[in-house]
């Protein structure tokens, strides 16, 4: 009892903080890359609309949570929202790594970056990157339907228990999934930063203001990495070498869920469209709540006579 509650606690928090602030997000970014893009605009646009993706769905997962891990919608729905999750969860590895290049080659070769199509390569990466995290999370679907003769609903799990012949699938390609997708982009993605926070830190003439925002991001990114991701990719070792679904699973993709939340902070030390329309958005939000509180308590009085 009380792992699902801490389960659906943590769910409603991610989906109440996350949702909001990346739909924000979003909006000031579709703004910006309709009007004047630039490369960090696209990498950011697609990293909030996967991070939307997985919102999403989440409201599926509580669902599934609230009904004692049982699922209790559409049989249909249970691998497209896992679908939708895991690709999500691999394509914020893979923008979050594409942001740490982009700034790694801003800072590092500033003339001849510049002098590149940087917008068309921006793109293509994208729509590379969206293709690479369907094509290798369709094993969801794979998996979902291996050796299965009938799915009953009102007695079923959704993704946990897998039979022999579909772990036989499902470990090797999340072994894979661990290394190409997770280690692989950690490994560009700390070498871009600490590159990068060593230049600039070189650099007197840098504003320190600049070098805070570089240091934000670096250590936002690697927590994102690190608290996020890396539980998750871990239980892929764990299953892999136990041969089984590791049981506290449930417990890292509640971690993953927490990167929604975190990855405003990247849109926020990266883009100053974004730290605009936050301070914007803050400083609104500040203006309406003593009229809110205002009449919360009119209400209140008016109960109480």
């Amino acid at each position: 009892m009380a792992a699902k509650a801490l389960l659906l606690v943590a769910y409603i928090f991610t989906f109440m903080t996350g949702f909001p602030s990346n739909l924000l997000a979003c909006y000031a970014l579709l703004r910006k890359v309709l009007h004047t893009p630039s490369t960090m605009d696209i990498l950011l646009l697609n990293l909030t609309a996967s991070d939307l993706l997985f919102l999403l769905f989440l409201p599926f997962k509580m669902a599934e949570t609230a009904s004692d891990m049982i699922w209790p919608l559409p049989v249909y729905l249970c691998p497209l929202s896992n679908f939708c999750f895991y690709s999500s969860i691999y394509l914020s590895t893979l923008f979050l790594t594409a942001v740490s290049v982009e700034r790694y080659l801003c800072v590092a070769y500033p003339v001849k970056y510049k002098l590149k199509g940087r917008l068309t390569y921006a793109t293509a990466v994208s729509f590379f990157f969206w293709v690479v995290a369907y094509s290798h999370c369709s094993v969801v679907f794979i998996v979902e339907y291996h050796n299965k003769t009938q799915l009953h609903l009102e007695n079923s799990t959704c993704y946990e228990d897998f039979s022999p012949n579909q772990l036989n699938v499902l470990l090797p390609v999340r072994l894979e999934l661990c290394f190409v997708l997770f280690f692989l982009p950690f490994a560009i993605t700390l070498f871009c930063y600490i590159h990068v926070i060593c230049t600039l830190t070189s650099m007197p003439n840098i504003q320190p203001q600049k070098k805070q925002r570089a240091l934000g991001l670096a250590v936002v990114t690697l927590l994102n990495f690190a608290i996020c991701f890396g539980p998750l990719n871990i239980s892929h070792i764990v299953g892999f070498i136990q041969n089984q679904n590791p049981s506290w699973r449930a417990y890292a993709f509640i971690l993953s869920s927490f990167n929604t939340i975190l990855d405003p902070l990247v849109f926020y030390f990266s883009s100053s469209t974004i730290r605009k329309n936050f301070a914007h958005s803050w400083f609104r939000s500040c203006l309406r709540l003593p009229a809110f509180v205002s009449q919360c308590s009119s209400w209140c009085f008016r109960g109480a006579g």
